[in-house]
């Protein structure tokens, strides 16, 4: 796996460029600038559309060390740099102004709700060409429109509009996009693209330092809340994965023996066959043994985690403060105590070196049949439960599983990920359409990575024609559409015709692309025999089209829908 970048020390992990610690001369443009930044970063490849605002710099893109991926929509461009930022540590999509920018809005919203480090660079309108009373195409208001919108949407934005301030606006944002783990917005007048330097410049980042003695305080509370418990536990989040501090995780686990589970985002912030590993934890939502587990803990190490709808089943959790040490890049909490400027990668580490050990506990074990061998029973109609049970036993080291949401997620939640950071869904954000656009991003960040991509039919019509970039980069992803003819999780929430959509005959999609292999998949003996045939083609991507039935769902979906639909119906009031 690529090294990731490590942004709770301020730097990164990547073989930073040592020219970018170096003096800048007066020869570099702000183009040549922020690409030599990026790359500087780890950056390998751009997604994005052109457009006539952008296009001076997308020739310079193309003229530099960094790979240009063209996708089919400016919002498939942003769920691939997502991707592509969740294995490499940074993703950066490029479009134009206006109707480039607005259309990439929704990924940039998705990547600041999951903490994804995105760098949006948009085309803007020249300062020459601004002119009272003119209106240029693809503005809406004024020009400065665009950059109000996407100030509510990353970290930090900035316009380069003027050569003196230009660098120094560029290194201040993407450090906060590495710091932080959140998009940022760079805004760039196609008329500065070639604007050169006035003096010489040197790329400058701070690095974040903790507070000695909040740090040290925090970890004295810690010690002696895990010391005096006999059942502790660890529940990691997503913010494990984007700080890359998955070694410094499995440290304090196993020097500790310390059982893990994880949020629904934190997926496979482990390998889950680790022997301290218990599953992932959703409350009321997710399997009964790993919850009832969790909360019988009498300390619990929340670590990167942001407690959210989704990752408590619906807000069922049962958790007791005074038992929780919560720490995040943001705050360490201990029971109702704050501690301020402690970094997330140096509280772990100061776990790690002090003498918590605990006994062995015996762990829960899982009882659901996607664990159970798999052997295709002759004419029996495929069911989710079965799919699922399929895809588990096929997954191996070099798999990525993306899901998008409804069934392609909830079915996944206890798939078995082998290494870590190889399970990829908007689990919080929850966003149709990411999978397809995101196996894109995966692949680029990491070839020897295949995804298995799983995908409700509903999203797919939304994005699976990104199907046609993989075509194009002889990119080779099995593509699983969930097909119940619409949209699944809302016929649990709210039934109606609403909810229904054309049924596309999505396993011949190769004719149209002019590429792939095609399958149907109505029994388990036709999953069985896609299957193989699709794991045997490497050459191009693959696209099983598996009927299930209108009402088949996972058992978490039912849960999740049978308690959100409180929310949704109306009240009998009984009372008139």
């Amino acid at each position: 796996m690529p090294a990731r970048t490590n942004a709770s020390r301020g730097k990164t992990t990547t073989g930073q460029n040592d020219k970018a610690r170096k003096a800048v001369s007066r020869k570099w443009t702000i183009g040549g600038y922020l690409i030599q930044r990026l790359s500087g970063l780890g950056v390998h490849h751009v997604f994005g559309i052109p457009g006539d605002y952008v296009l001076g710099f997308y020739k310079m893109l193309e003229d530099s060390p960094l790979e240009l991926v063209g996708t089919t929509t400016e919002l498939a461009a942003g769920y691939a740099a997502d991707a592509y930022a969740r294995i490499r540590g940074l993703g950066v999509v490029c479009v134009t102004y206006g109707v480039g920018g607005f259309s990439v809005a929704n990924a940039i919203a998705c990547a600041y709700a999951e903490k994804s480090p995105v760098v949006l660079i948009s085309g803007a309108p020249g300062l020459r060409e601004r002119t009272p009373h003119v209106l240029l195409h693809h503005t809406v208001g004024g020009v400065d429109t665009q950059r109000q919108v996407f100030e509510r949407l990353t970290i930090a934005t900035c316009v380069l509009e003027d050569p003196l301030t230009a660098f120094r606006e560029i290194d201040r944002v993407l450090a906060a996009c590495v710091r932080h783990k959140r998009p940022v917005y760079i805004e760039l007048p196609r008329d500065r693209v070639h604007a050169a330097g006035l003096y010489p410049h040197c790329p400058s980042q701070e690095e974040p330092q903790s507070d000695p003695q909040a740090l040290a305080e925090a970890l004295e509370e810690s010690a002696q809340l895990i010391r005096k418990s006999k059942k502790p536990i660890i529940l990691a989040g997503v913010e494990i994965h984007r700080f890359g501090l998955q070694d410094q995780l499995l440290k304090l686990a196993e020097k500790n023996n310390i059982p893990m589970a994880a949020t629904l985002l934190g997926k496979s912030v482990i390998r889950e066959n680790h022997p301290l590993y218990v599953g992932v934890y959703e409350a009321g939502m997710g399997r009964a043994e790993v919850t009832r587990f969790v909360e019988d803990c009498d300390c619990l190490l929340l670590l990167g985690a942001f407690l959210n709808d989704v990752d408590t089943g619906t807000l069922s959790h049962r958790l007791d403060d005074r038992l929780i040490i919560h720490a995040t890049s943001e705050q360490v909490r201990i029971r109702h105590h704050h501690y301020h400027g402690i970094t997330l990668g140096d509280f772990l580490d100061g776990l790690s070196r002090l003498d918590l050990v605990h006994p062995a506990r015996t762990l829960p074990t899982p009882r659901d049949p996607i664990y159970a061998p798999w052997e295709a029973r002759p004419g029996a109609a495929i069911t989710v439960r079965r799919l699922f049970q399929k895809i588990n036993s096929i997954l191996d080291n070099h798999m990525v599983v993306i899901a998008d949401i409804g069934d392609a997620l909830f079915g996944s939640m206890d798939l078995t990920i082998h290494q870590k950071t190889e399970f990829i869904s908007p689990a919080f954000y929850t966003t149709m359409g990411f999978s397809v656009p995101a196996a894109i991003g995966v692949q680029c960040a990491d070839a020897r990575l295949r995804p298995i991509v799983l995908v409700g039919d509903g999203a797919f019509q939304m994005t699976g024609m990104e199907l046609s970039t993989a075509v194009r980069r002889g990119f080779n992803p099995i593509v699983i559409v969930l097909n119940n003819r619409g949209y699944g999780t809302e016929r649990f929430l709210q039934d109606g015709r609403f909810n229904d959509i054309h049924n596309w005959l999505y396993h011949r999609l190769p004719d149209v692309l002019g590429a792939g292999w095609g399958f149907e998949v109505h029994t388990e003996t036709d999953l069985e025999k896609a299957m193989q045939a699709a794991l045997g083609n490497r050459d191009t991507f693959s696209l099983l089209n598996v009927h299930l039935g209108l009402r088949d769902t996972s058992p978490a979906l039912q849960r999740l829908a049978e308690r959100i639909a409180r929310h949704i119906r109306p009240h009998d009031d009984r009372s008139a």
